[in-house]
């Protein structure tokens, strides 16, 4: 006998109505459907592992990427030299770029070194990165 299928209804969530954990979820998934457009699967991770929130494997299975997710643009102090890449949305676009070569342009160009965030607590972000920041990012949007 075959079995009847109920209608599934599919509604668009707003974003903003999501929790934090439901956002990370939610850009996980968005960021992994872009990847798979440059030949990369991912792997997410459960806790952290070595800073990373999960892992792009090229199709070419020798191209491991380690990579933070963030909502928005922002370095750590504490992801440092872990060889780690950074990936978050802005206006649309998906970018991903190696930790610690924005962090050492923010470091040298923009002179984060002398804000707050980056002095008291090692970090700093920017939700809306400035007209500089989108012409270094540039080469790394997906």
């Amino acid at each position: 006998m075959a079995q009847r299928q109920a209608h599934v209804p599919l509604e668009p969530v707003a974003y903003a109505a999501l929790n934090s954990r439901q956002r990370e979820n939610h850009n996980f998934q968005k960021v992994s459907a872009r990847l798979a457009d440059y030949g990369y699967v991912t792997l997410r991770l459960s806790d952290d592992w070595q800073g990373a929130d999960f892992i792009a494997q090229h199709i070419d299975g020798r191209t491991f990427l380690r990579v933070q997710l963030k909502s928005r643009m922002g370095v750590a102090r504490k992801y440092r030299h872990r060889g780690l890449w950074l990936c978050f949305p802005h206006a649309g676009q998906w970018y991903l770029c190696p930790h610690d070569g924005l962090l050492e342009y923010l470091l040298a160009e923009c002179g984060i070194g002398h804000t707050a965030s980056w002095s008291d607590k090692g970090e700093y972000t920017q939700s809306a990165p400035g007209r500089k920041h989108l012409d270094y990012l540039h080469r790394y949007r997906l």
